[in-house]
């Protein structure tokens, strides 16, 4: 057995039918690594995954619980990719137990002084947009230039919290012309991404598998 034969990705989060859960269980048959959902409300140990990815559909069934996945990740150098509602639970967890400090969600808090993610302005559910990546950063190596990236988010970190991330050394590494944080990528870690723009959608029309994905899939496979 390879390697990549051997390499499992936990895909946490809840299975719920939506566009972007089709899409990605479409994805699995792509991969050349296992990959299996963990309901973030199952009690399933993430002990012997290769890589988490937190996947859309927030608020999920136990943030506490995808709260832990985020953490156990960062923590230990485990590949993370976090899309849509993982790049907001991400943002949340690293202000919390990173930077310290209060941090909650407009969508599940309600509107609080410590929202580090709040409504974004105008809705990019079921929106696409150009996501431009940061002239000299990782990701503008890995995608070359410009691309359209599709979304089902209505929620997004504040100016703030992204300000105190970057000063952590997190890369802002990619913007859109209505949403200013479309990547970001955390410092000394193999693969730690954070993304509001849905990679995997395309899969059901076959398109090919996009490159962040396979940075992603790479770097688990590396921990074999």
């Amino acid at each position: 057995m390879s390697r990549r034969d051997r390499t499992c990705i936990a895909l946490v989060g809840e299975d719920r039918g939506h566009r972007s859960h089709q899409e990605l269980n479409a994805l699995r048959s792509q991969l050349d690594v296992r990959t299996a959902w963990v309901a973030t409300d199952s009690g399933t140990s993430l002990e012997g995954f290769d890589g988490i990815w937190l996947v859309p559909g927030s608020p999920y069934a136990d943030d506490l619980a995808a709260d832990a996945a985020i953490r156990r990740a960062r923590e230990n150098g485990i590949p993370f990719l976090g899309t849509c509602g993982g790049l907001q639970y991400a943002v949340i967890e690293s202000v919390r137990n990173w930077l310290g400090g209060a941090a909650s969600h407009e969508e599940s808090d309600g509107v609080a002084d410590d929202n580090v993610v709040t409504k974004l302005a105008c809705s990019l559910y079921g929106e696409v947009r150009q996501v431009v990546p940061s002239p000299g950063t990782w990701f503008a190596d890995l995608m070359g230039g410009p691309f359209e990236g599709t979304h089902f988010c209505n929620f997004a970190p504040t100016p703030g919290a992204v300000e105190r991330l970057v000063r952590a050394g997190v890369e802002v590494g990619a913007t859109s012309a209505d949403a200013p944080v479309q990547l970001l990528r955390w410092p000394n870690h193999p693969f730690f991404v954070a993304t509001l723009f849905q990679p995997h959608i395309g899969a059901l029309a076959g398109s090919p598998v996009h490159p962040l994905i396979t940075a992603f899939v790479d770097a688990a496979a590396g921990q074999r």
